[in-house]
């Protein structure tokens, strides 16, 4: 087409490249959030737990603060740290060890430490759902230190390549998980698999363990068709790989918490296959309970595929449970009571409920477990902490039954 003399043709727009435009809002974005963590944690220091006081500490255990003040006067077990002011504190190891002793010097039967004792099977907690923001790895995170305060010895495995687990946890993916430090050392195809014990880190809260998490974890699934499409005989699918991997350091947990990807992939199949238990969590709207629909629909599809090709699914319980929950919020409620209506028992009676305090110990990558009371509202602090209670209780009353206990 010929321009008309004496009209300049308007230049046309740049055209835009979305990967060089993705890339760098990656990069801007992982340098502002590298530089926050460093603020947070200099990459020099790791992160620390507070120590607690006479009062949280004899609340964790199971006693009174008379007996905690006559055990520290008379010298035994564990000695608290004492301030200038005279006002007595502990560490989570001086717990632990207090525990200890008073199983060791209690008359009576009572046991401080819950352990699994010989013939109960490991518990493997699947956490799930195929929708994010449901409160997945708040839900883990929180259940996994819930339970080793009180007294249960506990392993938690980030199975999310984006480590939202891992980051809560202390780890920073982009900086401390190097190649075969996630998972996928321990089920990868070849040579290089490594024994998952050589992958566990110990984590800052005394008795909790750690398997991180980074983008590595996407190799498996990338390499799982293939190697199924290869497989010599005798060799485990994809599904049995999680579970021979945590087999081999049962021994020394009770629980392992399992933060699994929101999406329903060859790494949340091997982890459903793995566990003894499954936790949905369920946001109560409408969008996330039709999400979550699909999610089950699925789930079964998948799991009798894997079941017909031979993978052992036996669930010691499956449960719901309601997060980020509304008390005031009317459609929530009525949401709940359908689920409660549909699923009955299935449903836990305890909500997690939507919390600023929750929320403003996230932001510093933290627990409400962590943070102390004065740092926030005291009573937006108690209620929470009481919701967070009341499910975790559930939870463990749940892992109690299945090893037959009360």
């Amino acid at each position: 087409m010929n321009q008309h003399p004496g009209i300049k043709s308007s230049p046309s727009p740049p055209t835009i490249s979305p990967a060089a435009m993705i890339g760098d809002h990656a990069t801007v974005l992982r340098d502002q959030l590298q530089a926050i963590s460093s603020g947070l944690f200099p990459p020099t220091s790791s992160k620390t737990l507070r120590r607690f006081s006479s009062t949280e500490a004899a609340r964790i255990i199971g006693v009174t603060v008379s007996r905690l003040q006559q055990l520290a006067m008379e010298g035994l077990g564990p000695q608290p740290e004492v301030s200038p002011n005279g006002r007595r504190s502990y560490s989570l190891a001086d717990i632990h060890g207090l525990r200890t002793y008073l199983d060791e010097n209690t008359r009576g039967g009572r046991r401080y430490q819950p352990r699994r004792h010989e013939g109960d099977h490991l518990q493997v907690i699947a956490v799930a759902n195929f929708k994010g923001g449901s409160g997945k790895t708040t839900t883990a995170a929180h259940l996994a230190q819930s339970l080793v305060l009180r007294g249960y010895r506990v392993l938690a495995i980030d199975l999310d390549p984006q480590a939202s687990l891992s980051a809560l946890l202390g780890v920073q993916p982009e900086l401390d998980v190097n190649t075969d430090e996630t998972l996928y050392g321990a089920i990868r195809y070849d040579e290089a698999r490594r024994p998952l014990s050589e992958i566990i880190r110990h984590t800052y809260f005394t008795g909790l363990d750690l398997v991180p998490a980074n983008l590595e974890l996407m190799e498996f699934e990338h390499e799982t068709p293939r190697a199924l499409n290869k497989r010599r005989a005798g060799e485990p699918l994809f599904f049995d790989r999680v579970a021979q991997a945590i087999e081999a350091v049962e021994a020394s947990y009770d629980v392992v918490i399992i933060d699994c990807p929101p999406q329903l992939g060859y790494l949340t199949l091997s982890a459903l296959c793995a566990s003894t238990s499954l936790l949905i969590t369920i946001h109560p709207q409408m969008l996330d309970v039709a999400s979550m629909s699909q999610f089950l629909a699925m789930t079964e599809d998948l799991l009798g595929v894997v079941s017909e090709a031979g993978g052992n699914l036996q669930y010691d319980w499956l449960r719901y449970l309601v997060t980020r929950y509304e008390q005031q919020d009317a459609p929530q409620t009525r949401i709940v009571g359908m689920l409660r209506t549909l699923f009955d028992d299935a449903v836990l009676t305890a909500p997690m409920l939507k919390s600023s305090a929750v929320s403003d110990a996230g932001l510093s990558k933290q627990t409400l477990y962590e943070i102390s009371r004065d740092g926030v509202t005291r009573s937006t602090y108690d209620r929470a902490l009481e919701a967070l209670e009341a499910v975790n209780g559930e939870i463990e009353g749940l892992v109690r039954k299945a090893w037959g206990r009360a």
